[in-house]
């Protein structure tokens, strides 16, 4: 398996970006579609944003189409978000997760049989008015 290190959170003021970063160590890192989730206090964890092995595929929810971005580098074993016009409802706990098969992690939250392989310990967001 791989491990999972995500960085690059804290605060930031609404209408701001942020970018999160996932490094991984371990397994070979391209034999991995790659995942972003949050979890807000009280809620559940939310799926945001999925990219292919190759990084030739993104999906991305509803909520958060056109203002992330999910993207990979392969040489440098990383996943990133790329967080524009960031919401107070964003405030959350990112996380990435790592799985073999990319719908894995696209349907994470909503098929309770599917469960990516790893996770990392998350990173917090917190949008300010």
């Amino acid at each position: 398996q791989v491990q999972l290190v995500e960085s690059g959170g804290g605060l930031v003021q609404a209408g701001g970006s942020l970018r999160l970063s996932c490094a991984a160590s371990g397994r070979t890192f391209s034999n991995y579609a790659m995942g972003w989730f949050r979890q807000a206090p009280g809620k559940e964890r939310e799926f945001m944003a999925a990219i292919s092995r190759s990084g030739g595929s993104t999906y991305y929810a509803d909520s958060v189409k056109g203002r992330f971005t999910i993207s990979r580098d392969n040489a440098k074993n990383t996943v990133y978000l790329q967080m524009n016009s960031l919401k107070p409802e964003d405030t959350a706990v990112y996380y990435c997760a790592a799985d073999p098969i990319l719908h894995t992690i696209i349907v994470a939250t909503t098929d309770k049989d599917r469960y990516p392989e790893v996770w990392g310990q998350g990173t917090l967001v917190t949008v300010s008015l």
